[in-house]
């Protein structure tokens, strides 16, 4: 039986989930500039007001609809991108707010995060991909600020969280920044190209080579948290497990994103051994412990450092994330398993997530794979899912942007 990857007739299907999942969302953008939170109808809960990183994801995720030919994509798209150049910005400090409060007011009181400025930088970049003249004076200020404040050349590394003004930086480290932080850098190689280009990617290699080798380090569970000098702190958030952004534990779900992010890293270096192993060894593990670890389908959130399951939520995004990595790693090594565990995956979409009535995807399940919102609430962006569409039937390298204007 042939792959369901290499079908014509799936990657039909692909294109038909991908213009579904825009359809959810065209009422994102808000008249001032920004993307909306959406709740499960896919309209904007003006409640939780405008969050940085939502605007920078959709403005990312219209514009590859844009650059795909997708009606209705390049206003949403612009709106979100305006929110990013207007009211998000902080033109008094520098950066990027974390978002504004449902009464339009700055949240003064966040600091800065690499987190919103990592997908700032996405954004800008697959905005420049796709031509608004816009996107290319956004990416080079959101080029100046994360490489000022947010990237440590000494490291090779992201910091992760500065007060509001850039004068008190945070000790905590995390690998949940540096790993989006490495998708926008790889993103501006491969829009900009030439001696810009590289220059980003040398710094996503250092980033990715970094990962590589924590991977052995504990059993292919690599820790989230980090101290200055990125010790561990393998005990965070013990009492709790299901923060949003720093749970405790071991997190398959990010082993799955850093299997892909490896093997875009090993595609545009043009091959490296360490990173196509620790790929797969990070797909390997977050498998074990992950899928169907309590006697249902669907991977849990985090596990302990022996791999026994603490949240068993099935988080929406972790799915997608498992078919990129499956989708990557067999275009890279031709292995048939890899294939076998992508159209599972895709089955358990079908059957769980996918929401054919409301639209879009359940962003969070229980254990027993029934919606819920313990930590998600809502469908509040289509980053993840859109993706999941686009990647399997794209090349390695480029990026996903710079792969759909060099179509």
């Amino acid at each position: 039986m042939t792959p369901w990857i290499e079908l014509r007739s799936h990657r039909a299907w692909l294109r038909s989930e991908y213009w579904r999942l825009l359809g959810f969302g065209l009422r994102v953008g808000l008249p001032e500039g920004g993307a909306g939170y959406l709740d499960d109808r896919g309209v904007v809960d003006p409640a939780r007001g405008v969050q940085t990183y939502v605007s920078a994801r959709m403005a990312h995720v219209y514009y590859l609809g844009a650059l795909s030919g997708i009606p209705g994509c390049l206003p949403v798209a612009d709106a979100a991108l305006a929110g990013l150049t207007g009211r998000l910005a902080d033109d008094e400090a520098g950066g990027w707010y974390r978002g504004l409060t449902p009464t339009g007011v700055p949240d003064l009181d966040a600091g800065k995060s690499c987190y919103d400025h990592a997908f700032v930088l996405l954004a800008a970049s697959t905005a420049v991909a796709a031509g608004r003249p816009s996107g290319t004076a956004l990416l080079e200020r959101a080029s100046d600020v994360f490489l000022k404040h947010f990237w440590d050349d000494d490291e090779g590394l992201v910091v992760d969280s500065w007060d509001r003004d850039f004068t008190k930086l945070d000790d905590y480290r995390g690998l949940n920044a540096t790993m989006h932080s490495l998708e926008a850098m790889l993103s501006v190689a491969s829009v900009l190209g030439g001696v810009d280009g590289q220059a980003w990617l040398d710094r996503a290699s250092r980033t990715a080579k970094f990962v590589s080798e924590l991977v052995d380090d504990h059993d292919g569970r690599i820790p989230e948290h980090f101290a200055p000098g990125w010790t561990p702190l393998l005990d965070l958030n013990r009492d709790r497990p299901d923060d949003q952004f720093k749970p405790y534990g071991a997190t398959p779900g990010h082993a799955l994103e850093w299997s892909r992010l490896l093997l875009h890293t090993e595609a545009a270096l043009g091959g490296d051994d360490e990173l196509l192993a620790a790929a797969m060894r990070l797909f390997d593990r977050a498998v074990t412990d992950g899928w169907d670890a309590d006697g249902a389908p669907g991977f849990v959130y985090t596990t302990d450092w022996d791999g026994t399951p603490i949240v068993r939520a099935r988080m929406h995004w972790v799915l997608a994330e498992a078919i990129n990595a499956a989708a990557v790693l067999y275009r890279r090594t031709g292995e048939p398993a890899y294939a076998e565990w992508y159209a599972a995956w895709w089955d358990y979409a079908s059957q769980y997530l996918i929401d054919p009535v409301g639209g879009s995807w359940w962003h969070e399940l229980d254990p027993s794979n029934r919606p819920t919102a313990t930590v998600w609430p809502g469908k509040p962006d289509l980053y993840h899912a859109v993706q999941a569409t686009l990647v399997p039937a794209l090349p390695l390298w480029p990026m996903v942007a710079a792969a759909l204007r060099d179509l």
